[in-house]
């Protein structure tokens, strides 16, 4: 026998969960209509009210955290480069006896 679950596309689910949220119909009479498990169209309702507080999170602070991300990881690449760089220098001889990697 091969795999009996179906897959559902996003789309899909999004309009059941709607059509759930709505309260107009029943669970019974959506997974009657839809060919989908009551119980699936519970937590496809769940999961679509929970992610909905995403929907409206104000903007510039998820780009505010991915700018800070951006900045600490190209810091972190700067001294990483600066290490190698002092390195290649010292094992190259360019830098004479008295100087200092720092």
């Amino acid at each position: 026998m091969g795999n009996l679950r179906r897959q559902h596309p996003p789309t899909f689910k999004v309009k059941v969960a709607l059509e759930a949220i709505k309260g107009d119909k029943t669970l019974a009479e959506i997974a009657g209509e839809y060919q989908v498990h009551p119980s699936q169209i519970k937590k496809w309702k769940k999961i679509a009210i929970s992610e909905m507080t995403q929907l409206f999170t104000d903007k510039r602070q998820r780009k505010e955290k991915d700018k800070e991300l951006l900045i600490e990881e190209l810091y972190k690449q700067i001294g990483q480069l600066k290490v190698e760089l002092d390195w290649l220098k010292k094992k190259c001889g360019y830098l004479s006896e008295g100087e200092d990697l720092a």
